[in-house]
């Protein structure tokens, strides 16, 4: 009994400890390099909070037909991302609003707008060759 006692308390705070809940502060916060920047590591959190967990780019909604939650994905349309010519890809287009296309992610949603960095972190990813790294 008294094992249980003690374990019982031990374990939520273990379980409690494990919560990898992204924050819009915490994605926000992430500087992403001026280069060698990783999909994995530096786009994916925003994709993933920004964009997919928003209701919008999941596997569910595939809002425009387009689905953020993984690299093949995002890469699947070769119109979205160019690799190597940012300003060829419509990934680019919306997240600065430029050539007509309708701004994301979109006043209001969830995740909240990308911050500078974000938006020249997908360029640079981008412009290294949109590499699944």
């Amino acid at each position: 009994m008294r094992f249980l006692l003690i374990s019982i308390p031990v374990l939520a705070l273990f379980f409690a400890g494990c919560d990898d809940t992204l924050t819009n502060e915490q994605v926000d916060n992430t500087i992403i390099p001026s280069s060698n920047v990783s999909f994995a590591r530096h786009l994916t959190p925003v994709l993933t909070l920004k964009c997919a967990s928003s209701g919008c780019h999941d596997d569910s909604m595939i809002s425009d037909g387009l689905s953020f939650t993984t690299y093949t994905n995002i890469t699947a349309r070769f119109d979205i991302v160019f690799p190597g010519k940012p300003e060829n890809s419509k990934l680019i287009w919306s997240i600065r609003g430029l050539s007509g296309a309708v701004g994301m992610p979109p006043l209001g949603s969830l995740g909240g707008a990308l911050t500078e960095n974000q938006k020249v972190g997908f360029e640079t990813w981008i412009k290294e060759g949109a590499k699944n790294n």
